[in-house]
């Protein structure tokens, strides 16, 4: 993994090329961002397309705005250490490593020249950014001109012309652009704006031709966890690493990254050579559903009902065993049947998504989740159950439990402990009123039939109204806990 460290003098020297084996990779790839996300995601897929499959892909990291990593990037040549930590093949496991992908940084509102001059790199193939989601946007200020550019947008429209500019056009020059920001249809949108400035700033039909006909931006979905720079780990881990780094980033072990393109994309990706969780598809959209049905919409059920119980971490659910078989029953019985994907797909996707959530590393709190719930039940939760009936012609008992949990959660009360809610001042208005003011049959009837929260008045789908209020009145005269028991019995 690293070499170790004799010299006591070297030990707490800060992580360099000297002082670990690293290799040295071709310049193939072009990164708008250095932050903890990519570190932990794309670099290290990169690491181990390299080191497994001889990818020979180095990352050369621009920052995207003025202020940044690339100088503390650059001390450490491009090194860094990444952990991973989380449920691998059954076990809780922590493990770390240096990554060597990345050759050099660049910070462009400094060194504008060093970074439009990598246009003019052959072997350039690659382009992957995480500039936030903010970051796809277009700017009316940017010109080509400019040095840099504000955008993100604007500065790869100008990278871009450059290399078609330097290269005369040519059709093997173009480039496999990545977004990895999250929002739907990055590749999409990204292109969009890079053909405005084209448009804009006259580069010329034959530019705009090249851009289509011979550079592919793909749209994305990225799922790892990332929890960034363990700060209040620092001490423990540079004594176990015996150098100092300061860029540690953490991750968990799980990973997926769905990149939707034409096949040949896959051709040069060597992903399945390295056992890599990178799906190549034509059409990400069954994954991006598989995502907010299993894993957002498994947090949001689970929310009220293991809150309510009296529990306050996802771990502590899932290991509970009425709250855990509660939420599996959910995933594997309710959720996962409305997807348009193969079952063995879908199983293993549900396993991982209950793998991450028992993650003794990450602690996530259920409240925190909490925030904005009525607006996450509607995308993520709202779907399965109308879909559940749509398929099944019969209603998923455990979705609507969660969701008379949830009216529950919005009384605000635990017992004798008041609830912070978080959410839309006017949905908090709405709730309160109903609480102080209404018998539980009216609440019921009132949320389930306010447009606004779901976009379709549900009291309209036979017996929902009827079984809400049965698992309501269950928790409000049994507690939580005992109406759950009852429930999964």
């Amino acid at each position: 993994m690293i070499n170790s460290v004799t010299n006591t003098q070297t030990v707490m020297n800060a992580l360099n090329r000297d002082m670990v084996d690293t290799n040295t990779y071709t310049e193939r790839v072009i990164q708008f961002g250095e932050g903890n996300f990519l570190r932990a995601f794309a670099n290290w897929m990169i690491h181990k397309m390299n080191k497994q499959a001889g990818f020979d892909a180095g990352v050369v990291a621009i920052q995207p705005i003025n202020q940044g990593l690339i100088k503390l990037l650059n001390e450490q040549d491009g090194l860094y250490t990444l952990y991973l930590n989380g449920i691998k093949n059954g076990k809780a496991i922590s493990e770390y490593e240096v990554i060597d992908c990345i050759q050099r940084g660049i910070n462009p509102y400094e060194n504008y020249n060093d970074y439009l001059i990598n246009a003019e790199n052959p072997d350039l193939r690659f382009v992957i950014s995480n500039t936030t989601e903010a970051g796809i946007a277009y700017n009316v200020n940017d010109k080509l001109e400019n040095t840099p550019q504000s955008s993100f947008p604007g500065k790869l429209t100008s990278l871009l012309y450059k290399r078609f500019q330097f290269f005369g056009g040519a059709s093997d020059k173009g480039m496999i652009i990545i977004p990895c920001e999250l929002i739907d249809k990055n590749g999409y949108h990204l292109k969009r704006i890079v053909l405005q400035y084209a448009d804009d700033w006259n580069l010329g039909s034959d530019f705009i031709e090249w851009i289509n006909e011979d550079n592919i931006f793909c749209n994305t979905l990225v799922d790892r966890i990332v929890p960034g720079y363990p700060r209040d780990k620092m001490e423990t881990i540079t004594k176990t690493l015996g150098y100092k780094d300061n860029l540690v980033v953490e991750g968990e072990q799980f990973h997926l990254w769905v990149i939707e393109g034409p096949e040949t994309i896959k051709e040069e990706i060597p992903a399945e050579a390295c056992g890599l969780n990178i799906v190549f598809t034509n059409n990400m959209e069954p994954y991006r559903t598989r995502k907010v049905r299993i894993l957002n919409g498994a947090h949001t059920s689970l929310v009220p009902v293991g809150y309510l119980y009296g529990i306050n971490r996802v771990r502590e659910s899932i290991e509970d065993p009425v709250v855990g078989e509660f939420l599996k029953d959910a995933i594997f019985n309710e959720i996962c049947p409305t997807l348009d994907l193969p079952d063995a797909e879908l199983n293993q996707f549900a396993n991982d998504v209950l793998d991450r959530f028992k993650n003794p590393y990450l602690e996530h709190e259920l409240i925190s989740i909490s925030l904005n719930s009525i607006s996450k039940f509607k995308t993520r939760v709202l779907p399965s159950i109308l879909e559940y009936i749509k398929k099944k012609n019969e209603l998923p008992s455990h979705l609507l439990f969660s969701l008379a949990s949830l009216i529950t959660f919005y009384k605000g009360e635990r017992g004798s402990e008041s609830i912070t809610l978080k959410d839309d001042e006017k949905v908090l208005k709405f709730f309160k009123t109903q609480w102080e003011n209404q018998d539980t049959s009216t609440v019921v009837k009132t949320t389930l039939s306010n447009i606004d929260f779901w976009g379709i008045d549900l009291t309209t789908y036979k017996g929902l109204e009827q079984n809400v209020l049965k698992y309501l009145e269950a928790i409000q005269e049994k507690g939580m806990q005992n109406a759950l028991k009852d429930f999964i019995k």
